[in-house]
């Protein structure tokens, strides 16, 4: 059973929107290394848990807020957008190929999703569930969990690297630091099974 609350995990904040930017955020929701990605696996990972009840809450606890992280990446993947200055929305749409093939804006946004995140990746392909994890193997999830937590940390780190805007940057701190953690957490079930 879920739980919706109004208030974000994190509060997200954009002084310097940038449709370029957004289309990489989204790599952090529905690329490999993404939030969709987590949530699914450890999903999938909870309900084939056996045993000790407490991995599969761990599981199930983690995934939930792993929907959290989508939640505010969406929204900052929103506010990139909507409020980006028109000239920049302009170039991005004087040639979509050029403006494609060199990073510009995901045309979607604009067309598919009114100025709003998708399940898709940095390149507008689709999660499609294809690296979710979940062998029944508590000991082998963990690990294939430590795994995937230290990726999605790398690309937070890479997209932090990308932006000069104060409110993404706090924001990518907070999802490299919950990365982190959920790493520990994954490993210190390794170590203690």
């Amino acid at each position: 059973m879920f739980f919706h609350q109004s208030k974000l995990q994190y509060e997200v904040r954009c002084e310097k929107p940038n449709p370029i930017f957004a289309k990489m955020l989204q790599q952090a929701i529905g690329g490999v290394e993404g939030e969709i990605r987590v949530a699914m696996q450890y999903f999938f990972q909870a309900m084939g848990a056996r045993g000790n009840p407490k991995y599969r809450d761990m599981l199930m606890i983690t995934a939930t807020e792993e929907l959290s992280h989508i939640e505010f990446l969406g929204h900052a993947v929103a506010l990139n957008l909507e409020t980006a200055p028109a000239h920049m929305k302009d170039e991005a749409a004087k040639d979509p190929v050029v403006a494609a093939v060199l990073g510009g804006m995901n045309p979607r946004h604009l067309l598919s999703s009114g100025l709003s995140a998708m399940p898709v990746n940095a390149n507008g392909v689709p999660f499609d569930m294809s690296h979710v994890y979940a062998t029944g193997n508590l000991a082998a999830d963990m690990l294939a969990n430590a795994t995937a937590e230290a990726g999605g940390r790398v690309l937070a780190s890479r997209l932090y690297e990308l932006t000069d805007d104060p409110g993404m940057k706090d924001m990518l701190s907070f999802l490299i630091a919950r990365d982190t953690m959920h790493q520990q957490q994954w490993l210190a079930v390794i170590e203690e099974l």
